[in-house]
């Protein structure tokens, strides 16, 4: 009795220690390892790397990415493509990242993704991510692998390199990799780190992918923020990008925002914009705030691009609704938008309505 009940502590105590280890290293090839522990602070042990490599190299390590199946690896052929499941780090090879953000979550998916900084003379010049499961290529060049990083330590790391002007000779800018690497991880450091970038003051481009991300990565918490901001900055730009930020998050609330956005905002660019993807998004919902558009809104311009929405919307709803716009709307050029994108269709109804209107 007391053997089993030892063999019970024992197999216990292996789940719970199991449980707190530390993602695995990753499969790599043509490879110098070395491990370095950044228990005393990432960013010290991270500059020191950097500072003390003049020649090529990788640093790497594990942080813990959001919920989702993701896939981040090669999308090239060969030794490293897609069919082997790895990534040759040098020369040319791309690479590419797949997101499934379903909630069907597999209890036995992968729980950290790897971050990896390509430095030479001194300096980082690419930042790349990676799934647990992609063996990497590392051409010969000695990868650091840090252990024990703190969340909260990657994503103030990675937040230094969101600067506009860090670009290297080919063109691929670090600052992309690091906002991808804090979208993904699953920490609520990362939430406030997008939220300093999205904030008024930053240059718009870096507000934009930072919007993006809200709503695509950050769940909830994405959507109130980019909610927040839709109906309160000022920026008419950066607004119109916030409809495609917002159309792209899986929260049930993101049509109404788009709804009241399309029918509210007080620019006609950013009412616009939100009928085009509301018209992406589809729904009786979508539908009807785009026929309230193009029966109620003041402007033409608006009118005409919620005859496009509805031109985007499919066959089966689109076409019967652009009928009618054509055949009752009382605004002549709202009525021409309509038969030009019924004439694109090449719908057999449209052809029946367009020989009513010549024949009668």
């Amino acid at each position: 009795m007391k053997t089993r009940t030892r063999l019970s502590l024992i197999l216990i105590l292996g789940v719970a220690t199991a449980t707190n280890l530390p993602a695995q290293k990753p499969r790599v090839a043509n490879a110098k390892l070395e491990a370095r522990s950044a228990a005393s602070g990432l960013d010290g042990e991270f500059r020191g790397l950097v500072q003390n490599q003049a020649g090529p190299a990788w640093i790497g390590y594990a942080t813990p990415v959001v919920p989702g199946n993701h896939t981040m690896c090669c999308c090239d052929s060969g030794r490293y493509g897609t069919s082997r499941g790895g990534c040759a780090l040098e020369g040319d090879h791309s690479f590419t990242m797949n997101s499934d953000g379903s909630k069907r979550v597999s209890l036995e998916g992968p729980e950290h993704m790897f971050v990896l900084f390509r430095v030479a003379e001194k300096k980082v010049g690419k930042i790349r991510i990676y799934s647990e499961d992609c063996e990497l290529d590392v051409g010969g060049l000695t990868l650091f692998w840090l252990t024990d990083v703190k969340t909260a330590d990657s994503v103030a790391l990675l937040s230094s390199f969101v600067r506009p002007a860090d670009e290297d000779e080919s063109g691929e800018r670090p600052i992309s990799g690091a906002l991808t690497a804090i979208a993904l991880t699953n920490d609520g450091a990362a939430d406030r780190a997008l939220d300093q970038f999205v904030a008024s003051g930053p240059p718009e481009h870096l507000r934009e992918k930072a919007a993006f991300w809200l709503g695509s990565a950050r769940g909830r918490h994405g959507f109130e923020t980019l909610d927040r901001l839709i109906r309160q900055d000022s920026d008419d730009q950066f607004r119109k990008h916030a409809t495609f930020a917002i159309s792209v998050s899986r929260q049930p609330d993101a049509v109404a925002t788009l709804i009241s956005v399309a029918k509210n905002d007080q620019a006609s660019g950013v009412r616009g914009q939100a009928l085009f993807w509301l018209a992406q998004k589809a729904g009786q919902k979508a539908v009807g705030a785009i026929s309230d558009a193009i029966d109620n809104d003041p402007e033409t311009d608006v009118k005409k691009r919620a005859v496009f929405a509805l031109a985007q919307l499919p066959h089966d709803e689109g076409v019967p609704l652009l009928i009618h716009v054509a055949r009752t709307n009382h605004n002549r050029e709202v009525r021409k938008q309509a038969m030009f994108w019924l004439g694109q269709s090449n719908d057999p109804r449209a052809v029946a309505f367009f020989e009513e209107v010549l024949l009668r």
